[in-house]
């Protein structure tokens, strides 16, 4: 067992700065991740939609982005296995920075949709890059609270969107967001590459690692599934219980006019304190598995209290979302543990396809929680598919390694 002792040395500048700069970079890749779907109606309306186009060029729109983030989350994790995290996260800010900065000048939905395409794909980047980087820079021992640190503060992120919005205008938020890249981009310039990473291309002399390989071996690629796996329970709740929260308030009969921006608000001021008391939990219980499965159990209540637990004002409503935000904040831990699950010559590609994956799963649940609410209703259709993404979960945790404390400079056979 490691137990860190009084006799090991403080951790240095050199070493903070790395989990500075990626906690700021994934508050930026979160504020901007979430703006579109903020803006989404009043911009497409500033540029002259109907209502009944807003609804669907919204919906192709928010398909572009989410393109570019299944595309960027190999692209850039195939370059940080190549080239480094370092570059990883220089190129993708530079990316989404200029991409943000320019939709605040979009004025027609051709343009519109090109640029959170190409934002998509920069914010693909950002999060799995980070969470590499700072997995093979802390001491192991470290490792859960460097992560809590990022998640924490990234996941910020979302609320200064939300009030971005509401203070200014929809171009001005998008010119914020992208100011704040730029600006982080000159922070970035002092942060050393990981040294498990320069070992690793000393050895193999600078080769390129097939991304490919991920998928021909039937052990590797059943731990990739897993890590996708764990991370289902996340972006469910954000997806839908939250995204549709308006939906869920009217189904449980509840009088208030309760707005759907305003339980994702809620959701994520107990995602910011939930993912940095996962970190800590982790390091208490010195199990990564453990952790997770006890966020993982907590969700679970949250979403049988937000269907069948009798919610009847919209107080105990947005309680109950601040209450799973807190639950499934264990997003940075799940991709710590992704990043300790792999070899130095695949960990980067894994780990930041992995985070745009589970993110686009959305894709797949929503759809089919739209395609149960005729038949069944809003609440037993969103318990189908709670049901479904926990068993998946919960079996995919099973028997994922234990990672805690794990020495990562390895590499895949």
């Amino acid at each position: 067992m490691n137990v860190i002792t009084p006799a090991q040395p403080k951790i240095s500048a050199v070493l903070t700065l790395p989990v500075i700069v990626a906690s700021l970079g994934y508050f930026v890749d979160v504020y901007d991740l979430l703006l579109f779907n903020i803006v989404r109606v009043p911009s497409l309306k500033d540029l002259g939609l109907s209502e009944e186009e807003i609804s669907r060029i919204g919906a192709n729109i928010y398909n572009w982005q989410q393109a570019g983030l299944l595309i960027g989350g190999f692209m850039w994790g195939i370059l940080g296995d190549k080239l480094g995290r370092r570059s990883v996260l220089f190129g993708s800010i530079f990316t989404y920075s200029l991409a943000n900065i320019a939709c605040g000048f979009a004025n027609n939905v051709e343009l519109y949709s090109f640029l959170r395409f190409v934002a998509g794909l920069g914010l693909a980047g950002e999060l799995g890059a980070g969470i590499t980087l700072i997995a093979e820079i802390l001491p192991k021992e470290l490792r859960g609270y460097g992560a809590s640190v990022v998640a924490s503060v990234g996941l910020a992120g979302a609320i200064a969107a939300f009030f971005a919005v509401k203070l200014t205008d929809w171009r001005i938020a998008y010119f914020i967001g992208g100011g704040m890249g730029l600006l982080l981009l000159v922070l970035r310039i002092n942060v050393l590459e990981s040294i498990i990473f320069d070992k690793s291309i000393e050895k193999r002399g600078n080769k390129p690692v097939p991304w490919w390989t991920i998928f021909t071996s039937w052990a590797r690629f059943v731990r990739y599934i897993r890590c996708m796996g764990i991370g289902l329970p996340t972006y469910m709740v954000i997806g839908i219980y939250s995204t549709f929260g308006n939906e869920f308030a009217k189904a449980l009969g509840i009088a208030a006019d309760v707005q759907a921006a305003s339980c994702v608000l809620y959701t994520y001021i107990g995602v910011v304190t939930g993912d940095f008391f996962s970190g800590i939990l982790s390091q208490w219980l010195r199990s990564r598995r453990k952790a997770i499965l006890l966020m993982m159990s907590m969700t679970l209540g949250g979403v049988i209290w937000l269907l069948y637990g009798g919610i009847q004002s919209s107080a105990a409503l947005y309680a109950c979302y601040v209450w799973l935000g807190f639950s499934i904040g264990y997003i940075a831990m799940f991709l710590t543990t992704t990043a300790e699950q792999f070899g130095t010559n695949l960990r980067a590609t894994v780990t930041t396809s992995v985070a745009n994956n589970v993110r686009a799963t959305v894709l797949i649940t929503l759809p089919l929680f739209q395609l149960l609410k005729p038949g069944w209703g809003v609440l037993n259709s969103g318990a189908i598919v709670g049901a479904i993404c926990f068993s998946l979960a919960l079996l995919s945790l099973w028997k994922m390694e234990e990672t805690y404390g794990k020495e990562l400079d390895y590499e895949e056979a």
